[in-house]
């Protein structure tokens, strides 16, 4: 099954807890985190995963775009989020793989993310330790971009290395993924896909989230 993770980066913050009520038929709450510093942009931390996590059932989708991210995997688990990605360009492979490590002794999914411009061999390094691996179709930093279309070869060679290596092991893409993209994700081998403006924007939120499972 598709599982859809709508973005609250496109939410209403002033409204939050509505906002992400009206995405209960989803599977996922993706939380984007950025700190300026590895994306030109600011947006949520800690304290706000820990507000939202009272406020749904879904597991919390939490997307570290920041710099050095094994300092606050641990307080991001212990805050509630449910699976934790960290960008392999934002610290060494030591240092990731060490994220990784403490992702998983606090009981939650551990990933990694690539940005567009890296290639699908910077994941192989940690394939055997994620339960996600998430490929960027934007670049990282900001909501409402074009997708990618030249980012699908990079999805299906992951996803033919996750099936010979972790097939438990889930594919997930973010970025300009709406109801006549979510196509090329699927087909490409993606398995959860992450949609902001599509669903927050849509008259019908649960019919785009059905639209989007394709």
């Amino acid at each position: 099954m598709i599982k859809i993770a709508p973005s609250i980066l496109s939410a209403d913050f002033a409204n939050l807890e509505r906002d992400i009520q009206r995405i209960r038929t989803a599977d996922y709450v993706h939380v984007d985190v950025m700190d300026g510093l590895f994306v030109p942009n600011i947006t949520i931390g800690i304290p706000v995963v820990q507000s939202i996590r009272p406020t749904t059932a879904l597991p919390l989708d939490v997307h570290l775009m920041i710099d050095r991210p094994v300092r606050y995997v641990k307080q991001f688990c212990e805050a509630g989020a449910d699976i934790v990605t960290c960008h392999v360009e934002s610290d060494t492979e030591e240092n990731t793989h060490e994220a990784l490590r403490i992702i998983h002794a606090c009981g939650k999914r551990a990933g990694v993310v690539l940005k567009p411009g890296t290639g699908a061999e910077a994941a192989l390094p940690f394939l055997k330790e994620c339960d996600i691996v998430l490929i960027m179709t934007v670049e990282p930093g900001f909501g409402g971009q074009k997708f990618m279309a030249d980012m699908m070869p990079k999805v299906a060679q992951l996803r033919a290395w996750i099936d010979e290596q972790n097939p438990a092991c889930e594919l997930e893409v973010d970025g300009g993924v709406d109801g006549q993209t979510c196509r090329a994700c699927i087909d490409a081998g993606a398995n959860v896909l992450v949609a902001g403006s599509a669903v927050y924007k849509a008259t019908d939120i649960e019919a785009k989230i059905r639209e989007l499972r394709g």
